[in-house]
């Protein structure tokens, strides 16, 4: 690991200068993902700007009926709060399916959107990695790549998004607030991660230097949501297929759907198609079957990961059928 700066913020307007003055610097919120990447050499910021002491760390109503929640939130904060476990339960399952209780305890809001992916041709110098060092390629497209993208891949980069917290926030619409050296901004966070593309290095939205200061949850358009995690063992992995699901079923027939898919690509992915499928159709399994197979149709996989349109067709269709047997109720 280099040698590194580092200055704790005193204020958002001085964290945002601080950056804006060396290129090399990184804000540090957790630091359960950046830390772990400057050890491997992946990242190599000059200065650590620590923002844990910013005002970032409340979850507030808004006027709405929704929820403002502060950056600096940690992961286990956030899970835990009356108000997102009683109007958004998948996010709560989402964070807690996220990671140890150890890291819920450190991991922020902020940090959890920007952690970078899990792929190890990433994570391993001595391989190219087009994310990594833009041009060098993308040796997963035919090598170790069962876990890695079926939607929204290039030839450049086939590497998923690892958070599980975005999928949820994805489903529920959220917005994502920051503060750049040119005043504040919001950008809703189906268009907060950038298309793979022929530049997979460039993988958010936000203007250079910006700093997530909240992110908003528009009142919950329904109150039974879930969120799905399928892993390769029991506890504390990365995902290989998720889902959040928010479901209305009013007299058999789908009111409202919102669905969104995790570690299928190298964001999490909104499934319209399904959704479009879903609204105003039979709430049965014929209809989740045809919602699922709307959205996979558009699904490339690679020799090593076909699997995951099969296990994400069954995961769709098993999460909303268990949602309408709780509406029926």
């Amino acid at each position: 690991m280099r040698e590194f700066g580092y200055q704790c913020a005193d204020d958002v307007t001085g964290a945002v200068t601080l950056l804006a003055a060396d290129p090399d610097a990184r804000y540090l919120g957790g630091g359960t993902n950046l830390v772990d990447l400057m050890k491997a050499g992946v990242e190599r910021p000059g200065l650590l700007v620590d923002v844990r002491e910013l005002p970032l760390g409340r979850i507030e109503p808004t006027a709405d009926g929704g929820l403002r929640i502060g950056a600096t939130v940690t992961n286990s904060d956030l899970a835990v709060h009356p108000e997102v476990r009683r109007h958004y339960p998948a996010l709560t399952q989402a964070l807690l399916a996220g990671a140890s209780g150890q890291l819920r305890n450190m991991a922020t809001v902020g940090g959890n959107l920007l952690q970078r992916t899990r792929c190890g041709y990433f994570t391993d110098l001595s391989q190219p990695c087009n994310k990594r060092n833009p041009g060098s390629g993308c040796p997963a497209v035919a090598g170790e790549h069962h876990n890695h993208a079926v939607l929204g891949a290039s030839d450049h980069c086939v590497a998923v998004h690892p958070s599980d917290m975005g999928v949820a926030l994805t489903a529920f619409d959220a917005v994502v607030s920051y503060e750049s050296a040119d005043g504040p901004g919001e950008i809703p966070i189906t268009d907060f991660y950038l298309p793979v593309g022929d530049s997979p290095h460039r993988e958010t939205a936000l203007p250079p230097g910006a700093l997530i200061t909240h992110v908003t949850l528009p009142a919950a358009p329904v109150a039974r949501s879930r969120y799905r995690k399928v892993r390769e063992r029991a506890s504390y992995a990365f995902a290989i297929g998720s889902v959040a699901a928010a479901l209305t079923v009013e007299d058999g027939r789908v009111r409202e759907a919102r669905l969104a898919l995790g570690a299928v690509a190298s964001r999490p992915w909104r499934a319209r198609a399904a959704e479009a499928v879903l609204t105003g159709a039979p709430a049965d399994g014929a209809t989740f079957a045809a919602a699922a197979d709307a959205e996979l149709a558009a699904a490339r996989p690679l020799p090593h990961n076909g699997y995951k349109v099969t296990l994400m067709r069954n995961l769709v269709v098993s999460v909303l059928t268990e949602l309408a047997g709780e509406d029926a109720r």
